[in-house]
């Protein structure tokens, strides 16, 4: 049995943070997955001194999970962790410094083991309306849905290069992270959710842009076709908060892999509890 916990888009929440390290503590799983969008929000990463955004990674964040590891000796978990396209890539240093201390794995663009498991990490997601781009890329192609800034038009808190912003796609990128490793026995750890699915469905209900309808289904394409050829175990997304709202479910199905959604968009910490060994007997808990 690998039990596992995973959570996501929790936006520098210090009451959402104190439930989770309270249920981790209770239940002891042996992995919690951290889907990204996990600090105060972008335009604090945009206008507000790098240090002050520092402080929240190292004074909640890593001091909350250094706390858990003292409490729990052995049985603290093995923690995943990426950022979301609300996180800004500056705190990219920090989270590496913090996996050294043995606080947590950092698992963007990263293959990770978990016992005979494989966890794989990625943060980018397709194109949004919003201003900051450290985490976004194209898709498939330099296709931008109306109402969204393209990658290399928007802001960054760390400097690329321009190519990278504008050539690179997510297609490309998944296909260099897993290569040609068998996936029956993978743990995608994505931001971004599989496009036309029951987790990427947003509240864009009859609204239009210079007279174009918006599409209501806002994943991404190349992770969807991802899913479709490569048919890993399971596959865990945030990003779209409204979406287990809106179609009523927050788990899905592609083929064999079995997709699930932590993004919330009540007050409450959305908590999905899995073990990898009974896919089937998975659960949502709102605390």
């Amino acid at each position: 049995m690998t039990r596992c916990l995973f959570v996501a888009d929790l936006h520098g929440d210090p009451g959402r943070y104190a439930k989770l390290w309270q249920v981790i503590a209770s239940e002891r799983p042996d992995a919690v997955m951290l889907g990204g969008d996990l600090l105060p929000g972008l335009l604090a990463d945009l206008f507000e001194p790098a240090a002050q955004r520092r402080d929240f990674v190292l004074d909640v964040l890593a001091a909350g999970f250094a706390d858990l590891q003292r409490r729990l000796g052995d049985a603290y978990p093995r923690i995943f962790v990426i950022l979301g396209n609300d996180d800004g890539r500056i705190h990219e240093s920090t989270m590496r410094e913090l996996e050294e201390r043995g606080l947590w794995h950092y698992a963007h663009g990263r293959r990770l083991a978990l016992g005979p498991f494989r966890v794989y990490g990625y943060s980018y997601v397709p194109p949004t309306p919003f201003a900051l781009k450290d985490w976004e890329r194209y898709d498939i192609s330099r296709h931008v849905e109306p109402g969204c800034v393209p990658p290399d038009e928007g802001r960054l808190s760390v400097r690329r290069a321009l190519s990278d912003s504008r050539y690179r796609t997510i297609q490309e990128d998944l296909e260099a992270l897993t290569g040609g490793e068998p996936m029956g026995r993978a743990v995608l750890l994505f931001h971004a959710p599989p496009y036309q699915t029951k987790l990427d469905r947003a509240a864009l209900d009859g609204q239009m842009i210079d007279h174009a309808p918006l599409d209501v289904n806002i994943g991404s394409v190349a992770v969807r076709r991802f899913l479709e050829a490569r048919q890993p175990l399971v596959s865990l997304h945030g990003h779209v908060h409204e979406s287990a709202r809106l179609t009523g479910s927050w788990r899905d199905r592609i083929g064999k892999t079995v997709l699930f959604t932590a993004a919330h968009d009540g007050p409450e910490l959305a908590v999905v509890r899995f073990d990898l060994e009974r896919l089937d007997e998975a659960c949502r808990l709102l605390l």
